[in-house]
């Protein structure tokens, strides 16, 4: 059973899993001091214009500037004359013009946020872009005969000329109702976005995207996650509102989680997010993957380590490399790493077991919702690809910067800081005017420095003439120091040595820090749709032979299929028949064929039990569905015994006592005996015909008996018997 579990009871996190049963399959994470940007939209000044770059800097707001390419302003913005009256160019924009912005990528190190005036409101089954006419279409994860349907649906929906229009992959079987209802809501987005972008001047917040308990109900929220519990009562009241407003259908599956032990250790799942945050992640048969994140891109190593399940040493790499694959792709959507990845496999000799690697890559990633791009494990055994950042990392959301390694992962050891130190107070000494040099250093580099290399001290105390000083400080941590050099020795006299320690340096946490300028509230606040989304039946989807018929004949199948006659019951004979020809064979020797013997057959000694009044016997119905002869007798006892299956249907149909014997002075077989019928003999010496199944040898009988050319000869015609409830004699019981 899948499920999404909100948990909200620290304000500090708002927490948001996907399980499946036990296993964590997505995660997303917001902190409130580190408010997502994307998708926001502002309203900016062009600051400056660089056509080096073939992009503009604007000032939407935050401390950096925003980075817009020349190919992402749209034409509305661009001016189509220069000064001196000259076309200007269709990428042309000046400073100081105000213009509205998306962020599409998070600000990231020393890099602006990307920026584009291209538009996109993603609602619950639509995503409207309404300044990119040009852009749209059917989201990619939607294959086969779906696509074509819903071209069409969206033919049918009401869009105008300057907008464009995408359908998501929760739209695939909504019916045109209810995608106009969500184009409607963001068609009225749209223009409140607008009416506000022009009630106050630039720059300054126009409109947030949702925060993370609304983002996974409008884009994880699907009909296979059968439940939705949420630990805290005023998200609990969030969620309501919005399935009440959006998704109704979905309202029942909202429940409030009291339990005393907390939701995410409930389902176990709290051990799988810590192990998101390690560089290293453990494989079922005793590997591990190693992931490393640089500037360039993420490399991503995989180790065999204690997995030795295989039989050879191929065996265990193609093992340890498709548990890898899986964890790989889970990992990637649960740090929402992006950008470019380098995954070095277990090498591996067998092209075939390259090949399944791959494809089984390909399949663990076909869930999730970034675009990727995948190449093949090359002869090194790396295998290049790529992935949309789709929100901001869970390492940039909740992970700082080492202070003591500056994000490196190493630092130097005490020997080697100290000779580093030791060369640069020789470099300082040796310059003119050098009186002394200071140099504050950790304590375990200063103890290294004062005792293993004093005869380097004096020595160049006694060549340059310069005093040296070194200080220990408790504040500082190897590999860091501070060297001062000094020209004058006034006002240093009179001070000793341990004067000069610095103080610590008592800063703000970086946690305690006012996380950038605080915004305004956005001009367009909490836009809920007007109505809920009309409840309708599923869209069915029809098979392409179903829509080839529909367009060639002009209706459906099931339409032709029910406007067809019922079958005339004097062309076509009865066919409540068993059909199975094992069942047949071994009734005719076994126990079932002597249960219902032939009253007439003068070696039953049990002819007068079975039928001890044929005077009562029911008369033959007239209608038999078949050819009536005059060899037909009045009251036949036989003809009113029943042959039941196992099932309760009628199995075969009676036979008179005429049927088993054929009638040598006419030359005419018994009843089911034709002139060119095949005849089997049993070993009582009873003739019967072999039955044939269908449909075609039902028109074939009756055809053979209208066409007779003795009907003075004929046999007669058989009856049936209909259960209770079943239709009359002399109609089609076949179904």
């Amino acid at each position: 059973m899948k499920r999404m579990l909100i948990n909200a009871t620290q304000a500090e996190e708002l927490r948001v899993a996907l399980v499946d049963g036990q296993k964590l399959y997505d995660f997303d994470i917001e902190v409130p001091s580190k408010e997502q940007k994307k998708s926001n939209i502002y309203k900016g000044i062009i600051t400056r214009v660089e056509p080096s770059l073939e992009a503009a800097f604007v000032n939407y707001g935050a401390e950096k500037h925003g980075f817009l390419p020349l190919k992402e302003i749209a034409p509305q913005y661009r001016s189509h004359d220069t000064e001196d009256g000259k076309p200007a160019g269709k990428a042309s924009v000046r400073e100081g013009q105000e213009i509205v912005v998306q962020i599409e990528k998070e600000e990231r190190g020393n890099k602006g946020a990307a920026l584009t005036t291209y538009i996109s409101l993603a609602g619950t089954y639509l995503v409207l872009m309404p300044n990119n006419p040009k852009a749209g279409g059917i989201s990619r994860r939607i294959e086969g005969e779906n696509r074509s349907e819903l071209r069409e649906t969206m033919a049918a929906l009401e869009i105008p000329d300057t907008m464009g229009l995408i359908i998501r992959t929760a739209g695939s079987d909504k019916n045109v109702e209810e995608l106009q209802w969500d184009l409607n809501y963001l068609m009225q987005l749209w223009e409140a976005i607008d009416r506000s972008s022009s009630e106050q001047t630039a720059p300054f917040l126009i409109f947030q995207e949702s925060n993370v308990i609304i983002r996974a109900l409008r884009d994880h929220l699907r009909g296979d996650i059968d439940e939705i519990l949420i630990d805290q009562e005023a998200s609990f009241k969030l969620v309501q509102n919005f399935l009440k407003q959006v998704m109704p259908h979905n309202l029942h599956k909202a429940k409030l989680y009291q339990d005393s032990v907390p939701l995410f250790s409930r389902y176990q799942i709290e051990t799988q997010i810590e192990m998101a945050y390690k560089r290293e992640v453990t494989l079922p048969s005793g590997g591990s993957i190693v992931i490393d994140h640089t500037e360039a891109l993420t490399s991503i190593d995989i180790n065999s380590a204690r997995a030795t399940k295989g039989s050879d040493i191929e065996e265990t790499a193609l093992n340890t490399n498709l548990e890898a694959a899986d964890e790989i792709a889970r990992q990637l959507r649960l740090r929402d790493l992006g950008g470019l990845f380098v995954i070095d496999f277990i090498d591996m000799m067998s092209n075939k077991n390259q090949r399944d690697v791959e494809n089984r890559l390909r399949d663990a990633l076909k869930i999730d919702r970034a675009r990727i791009q995948i190449g093949r494990i090359s002869r090194f055994g790396l295998m290049e690809m790529s992935r949309q950042r789709l929100r901001p990392s869970l390492g940039d959301s909740t992970q700082l910067t080492c202070p003591r390694c500056k994000g490196q992962g190493t630092i130097r050891n005490v020997e080697s800081v100290t000779l580093a130190v030791l060369r640069l107070i020789e470099e300082d000494a040796m310059k003119k005017g050098t009186e002394r040099v200071i140099a504050h250093l950790p304590i375990d580099c200063a103890t290294f420095l004062l005792n293993e290399k004093r005869a380097a001290i004096q020595e160049l105390e006694a060549r340059l003439g310069v005093s040296i000083v070194v200080l220990p400080s408790k504040h500082l941590e190897t590999p860091s120091y501070d060297i001062e050099r000094i020209k004058s020795l006034e006002g240093l006299e009179d001070k000793a040595s341990h004067q000069h320690i610095k103080e610590e340096d008592i800063s703000v946490p970086e946690f305690a820090k006012q996380a950038g300028p605080k915004f305004e509230k956005a001009a367009v606040k909490e836009f809920l749709p007007d109505a809920p989304v009309p409840v309708q039946n599923k869209r069915t989807s029809t098979s392409l032979i179903q829509r080839f018929w529909q367009k060639l004949i002009g209706k459906t199948i099931e339409a032709d299929i029910s406007e067809k006659p019922a079958a005339n019951s004097e062309e076509k004979p009865k066919q409540g028949r068993n059909n199975n020809r094992k069942d047949r064979v071994a009734g005719r020797n076994g126990k079932r064929h002597k249960r219902n013997p032939n009253p007439n057959n003068p070696n039953n000694p049990n002819a007068a039990v079975e039928n001890p009044n044929p005077q009562e016997a029911k008369p033959q119905t007239e209608n038999s569905g078949a050819v009536e002869t005059a060899a037909k007798p009045a009251n036949n006892p036989a003809g009113t015994q029943e042959r039941t299956s196992r099932r309760g249907r009628n199995r075969r149909r009676p036979r008179n006592a005429g049927d088993r014997k054929p009638d040598a002075n006419s030359g005419v077989e018994g009843n089911h005996q034709h002139q060119d019928r095949p005849v089997n003999v049993n070993n009582h010496g009873e003739n019967e015909t072999r039955q044939q199944a269908g449909t075609s040898y039902a028109y074939e009988f009756a055809e053979r008996t209208q066409k007779s050319e003795q009907p003075a000869a004929q046999p007669a015609a058989e009856t049936f018997r209909p259960e209770p409830n079943t239709r009359p004699t002399g109609t089609d019981s076949s179904d």
